[in-house]
């Protein structure tokens, strides 16, 4: 399902291995998924989107969002037609919002409910 361009799960103990260098001190990945050659984590302290460029994907892109910066997001879930469920935050000073897409196979209420955790705080 990446190659439809669409956010599908990545092993919690896989994602701290690949990406371990990118956490602080005591920081635990609660969620992790992979969209194509990009990747978003979600732990304890932040949003990671982690976004590989060029044709390589040597050139890397970590934009790290404290949850303290999100001032509201919404999921969209997946419907019988439309296989995709959708995730949309908004960072405080910024009218656009971010927008992940979501397979089927993504427990979208999972994802909302790692963010209700660590946004509402």
């Amino acid at each position: 399902m990446a190659l439809f361009g669409n956010a599908h799960p990545i092993d919690l103990a896989k994602a701290a291995q690949d990406y371990g260098r990118l956490l602080g001190q005591g920081e635990q990945i609660y969620g992790a998924y992979q969209l194509i050659r990009d990747a978003i984590l979600l732990t304890d302290r932040r949003m990671i989107l982690i976004d590989k460029q060029g044709m390589t994907g040597k050139k890397v892109e970590y934009h790290s969002v404290p949850y303290r910066s999100i001032s509201h997001f919404a999921v969209e879930t997946a419907g019988h037609f439309d296989l995709d469920a959708e995730l949309k935050i908004w960072i405080s000073g910024n009218a656009v919002p971010i927008e992940k897409t979501f397979t089927k196979g993504v427990d979208i209420y999972e994802v909302q409910a790692i963010l209700t955790q660590f946004v509402a705080r």
